[in-house]
């Protein structure tokens, strides 16, 4: 399995999260606000800096993570028009950080989970977008129609498009208040549909804590995740800080300091971690990027 770590949890310069990351063996950053900018309002010569950065590190790009059908529902045409402008930008500015995938959501719900109603408003802004150029993965939202396996997989027969993979956070899971304990039967329920996985210890629905002091139990995910061959990245979104807790808006849009402050040494103590449980299980080192 391959390590890497979200960029804007370690912090807003590009420089020093890449560096950070391969100082800890890692082998890739998720890619999302840099700089103070959201990653759905880089610049293609921002978008270019933050590639060629990575990679300079050794690194290689793991993913990018815009706010894709992270609002509400769309309720009418021209709703639905923006949401899509926004997924078909984020294939190409994908395309432009050589990600191999694009984050999307589930739209924010209102109530309980619907994900066969959100299936239907996501059917009308997917199509036409070029999922075959860059995959899409749906996340496990903990605000969204999908906080929990289940609901994604509801979300996912509805929709009827196998091209999408899921992207599994379990933390999200939990945090959600859906599902306290996502592991081991919500993997199993998803196994041969998840592409990537984020890493975050949640204590309940009070707060993120640091790796291996929340709710999850991370080495047997881990160990699981090897013995059934999992070969993508395994990406740690901290989510953590030394003397403060995060706000829902902060989590809602980590585009400046505001939400990275502190970053650094939080997301340095579990790189730590996470690295040495990745050895216990017996995974090998991250292949590098070539300069």
């Amino acid at each position: 399995m391959k390590l890497a770590v979200i960029n804007d949890e370690v912090s807003q310069d590009i420089h020093v999260a890449a560096a950070e990351a391969a100082g800890h063996g890692f082998g890739g950053l998720e890619i999302r606000s840099s700089g103070g900018v959201p990653p759905h309002r880089m610049t293609d010569d921002q978008l270019r800096v933050v590639r060629d950065m990575t990679t300079s590190q050794g690194l290689r790009v793991a993913g990018f993570d815009p706010p894709a059908l992270k609002c509400r529902v769309p309720r009418d045409d021209a709703e639905t028009a923006a949401v899509r402008d926004l997924v078909v930008d984020a294939v190409r500015r994908a395309e432009i950080l050589g990600a191999p995938f694009v984050r999307v959501f589930t739209f924010y719900r209102e109530g309980d989970p619907d994900p066969r109603g959100a299936a239907k408003a996501a059917h009308e802004v997917l199509d036409g977008v070029p999922a075959d150029r860059v995959p899409l993965l749906v996340e496990t939202g903990m605000r969204t129609n999908s906080p929990t396996m289940r609901h994604t997989l509801d979300f996912l027969d509805a929709l009827g498009d196998d091209r999408l993979g899921i992207l599994w956070d379990p933390g999200n899971s939990v945090f959600s208040g859906w599902d306290p304990e996502p592991f081991p039967q919500d993997y199993a329920l998803g196994r041969d549909r998840i592409r990537h996985v984020h890493v975050k210890d949640p204590d309940g629905r009070t707060a993120y804590v640091r790796l291996g002091d929340g709710d999850l139990p991370w080495p047997a995910i881990l160990a699981r995740l090897a013995e059934d061959g999992y070969e993508g990245w395994i990406s740690l979104e901290t989510h953590w800080r030394i003397g403060r807790t995060l706000t829902q808006r902060q989590r809602d849009e980590p585009w400046g300091e505001e939400f990275t402050s502190g970053g650094l040494e939080a997301s340095s103590i579990c790189m730590s971690s996470l690295r040495e449980m990745a050895r216990a299980v017996g995974a090998t080192p991250t292949p590098k990027a070539h300069a």
